[in-house]
């Protein structure tokens, strides 16, 4: 999955952010769509929550969630045997080269994964191929962030997101544009189709949520070190960042959203 394009890493406090997402917060687009014996891949799964949510929703089906390292699912077979799914497997690998043969899916479901490889086109491709006639591609990606109140640190932390992985090849938010990478990936213009979803991040518990991991992240991640490097940012920077992040935990005027463009995408030939 293009690893070297990742931003962030798989340390304690990305992988609870993304352990925090779930079927019905992150994917409520697809679930419509899902049947009890839905064949399904995820790819990107992360640590496994939506994996897992996923399998409980086709008892009679089957859910695959693949990554390009180990150490994620680690964390998604232990949260699949916590909660007695059995409907489900994990396995390494490359949204590039998926080790599955062509028509293997019922539905191949990517969330907020294209936004971190450098050819995300290719990747829509190999998505496509191992997705059934008839089935459903299913993507999810970030289109903006917006904060109250925005300090002059926040706009700089963003800033300085766009220019790492503007570094690496990679957007960060493409969410408005996922339609357009689909039809270049071989769907036809009729055989996409568009929604919105969003996340709020407001009350105490999920500023906490939110925030703390993100203080958490500001000092000695990815970002923080290329940003260093490359003469974006000095390291003092990340640690008033981190400060910042703990100001905005405590107000409770504060607010959190992002926007996320989505698309379900269906295979009409091979």
């Amino acid at each position: 999955m293009a690893i070297q394009a990742y931003v962030a890493d798989h340390s304690a406090p990305v992988l609870r952010t993304h352990a925090w997402r779930t079927p019905q917060n992150s994917t409520a687009y697809l679930l419509p769509h899902l049947h009890p014996t839905s064949q399904i891949l995820d790819i990107g799964c992360g640590p496994g929550s939506i994996t897992t949510g996923l399998a409980a929703l086709v008892p009679a089906g089957h859910v695959t969630g693949i990554e390009p390292t180990s150490p994620p699912l680690e964390a998604a077979r232990a949260l699949a045997a916590s909660e007695g799914i059995t409907n489900i497997s994990f396995k390494e690998g490359d949204i590039h080269a998926l080790p599955f043969a062509d028509e293997s899916f019922d539905i191949v479901h990517a969330h907020q994964v294209l936004q971190h490889i450098t050819d995300p086109i290719d990747g829509l491709r190999e998505m496509r191929r191992v997705c059934r006639t008839g089935g459903l591609v299913a993507i999810k990606e970030s289109a903006g962030l917006h904060c109250y109140p925005e300090a002059p640190e926040m706009v700089q932390w963003q800033d300085i997101y766009y220019k790492v992985a503007g570094e690496r090849g990679t957007n960060p938010h493409p969410g408005e544009r996922i339609h357009v990478w689909a039809r270049k990936a071989g769907f036809g213009s009729e055989d996409v189709k568009c929604s919105t979803g969003s996340w709020c991040f407001q009350t105490r518990e999920e500023r906490e949520s939110w925030g703390g991991n993100f203080a958490e992240r500001s000092v000695g991640s990815p970002l923080s070190k290329v940003a260093v490097e490359k003469g974006y940012a000095t390291e003092e920077f990340f640690q008033r960042m981190r400060e910042v992040w703990l100001e905005w935990v405590e107000d409770e005027d504060a607010w959190f959203g992002i926007l996320h463009g989505e698309i379900l995408c269906t295979k009409r030939d091979a």
